[in-house]
């Protein structure tokens, strides 16, 4: 395992980071193409793939996706996940012909112990609006949604606001809506359900699911 030095230094960069960090929304218009981005690694060796996948919202239209292959380069500790993956989401992101106006991730924006998650490290090294869309919290609590689909409850550490608690489905289990880099929550709530049509979780980020655990096989 790393030693303190190691993680106190990472935690450093994430501090300075989120000096750059912009959390109102910069979209004066509501955002045509967004990107969905994953990385799923292998359990065997150091291998790791990223898939970015961009769609068309007005068409809902897959417009482009590209996969990129790459080696686990950070060790795996709670709350640095973005040290892991970055770096070959950066690549990916590179590689598309169009530029998103938005991306949204598997994982947490501010909803993170430092405020600083996949989603706000992605969004501030990029330039882009940035939102992270979870399965699971990583931190604050909460009050059950109602169960119809658009229902939401706020996630809150004490009394900050870290994002909400949405019902993508109805009768099915809530995401962890969080806001990472020049967008709102509102915008966040509002693009997660529209990127939610059929299943729990957005299409873009089901589709660079899929797309980057194949490349592994």
């Amino acid at each position: 395992m790393p030693g303190a030095e190691f993680v106190a230094e990472a935690e450093r960069i994430q501090q300075a980071l989120r000096q750059r960090l912009v959390l109102d929304d910069s979209l004066g218009a509501a955002p045509t193409l967004v990107a969905g981005v994953d990385v799923s690694y292998d359990k065997v060796s150091p291998r790791i793939t990223a898939a970015a996948v961009v769609v068309d919202l007005t068409t809902g239209v897959e417009v482009e996706s590209v996969v990129v292959p790459g080696e686990v380069s950070f060790p795996y500790l709670p709350g640095l996940l973005a040290f892991r993956e970055v770096p070959i989401l950066l690549v990916a992101l590179d590689r598309l012909g169009h530029r998103p106006d938005m991306v949204v991730c598997d994982g947490y924006g501010v909803a993170h112990p430092r405020r600083f998650g996949l989603a706000c490290h992605l969004g501030v090294v990029t330039g882009l609006p940035t939102f992270g869309v979870a399965k699971t919290p990583f931190v604050g609590s909460f009050d059950e949604p109602g169960v119809r689909r658009g229902d939401w409850s706020a996630l809150r550490d004490d009394d900050e606001v870290l994002g909400r608690v949405l019902r993508t489905q109805t009768g099915v289990k809530p995401v962890f809506v969080s806001v990472g880099h020049r967008t709102s929550l509102d915008r966040a709530t509002t693009l997660t359900l529209d990127l939610s049509p059929r299943y729990r979780l957005p299409e873009v980020i089901r589709r660079a699911d899929f797309l980057s655990r194949e490349a592994l096989r």
